[in-house]
């Protein structure tokens, strides 16, 4: 097996965050079980971006779902890549497919989803979904877990 390391440039070291999405690091590492399919999840529940009109903070929850092959995302990696969006200007459209794009050019899963529940921007919730192609029919898709946005109701 490939060694660790070779894949994991940031583990185990001081890493400042990243200045963008786009200078921010996305390492993987080798799946030790690349011959079975299986879910694996990633909860964001505090991402923030900032609105490229007004500048002010968004806030979303961000679920990451994927069947890996031969790659899984290093957990480091992915979280300074997430927090490299706190100072970057987007909309939640643009934000949420382009983050599950960027995984699946990395990791080449042999499938991903991500929704990105997003809070409400001038008294609307916009909620993103977006998936690389049909889940696959022998693996458990659990519920997102994260409920509608309600308001005060």
């Amino acid at each position: 097996m490939t060694n660790i390391e070779d894949h994991a440039k940031q583990l185990g070291k001081q890493t400042p965050l990243p200045d963008s999405p786009d200078a921010a690091q996305l390492d993987r590492v080798p799946n030790p079980h690349a011959d079975t399919d299986y879910l694996a999840r990633f909860t964001a529940p505090e991402f923030t971006s900032l609105c490229p009109v007004t500048g002010q903070p968004d806030f979303a929850t961000l679920v990451i779902d994927y069947v890996p092959d031969r790659w899984l995302v290093e957990s480091k990696s992915l979280k300074l890549y997430l927090g490299a969006f706190r100072n970057h200007g987007a909309f939640h459209e643009d934000c949420t497919v382009g983050i599950g794009r960027r995984l699946v050019s990395l990791l080449e899963p042999r499938w991903l989803r991500i929704g990105g529940y997003w809070y409400p921007r001038g008294g609307i919730p916009i909620d993103v979904f977006w998936q690389s192609g049909p889940p696959l029919p022998n693996v458990w898709l659990p519920d997102q877990g994260v409920a509608p946005y309600r308001g005060r109701g």
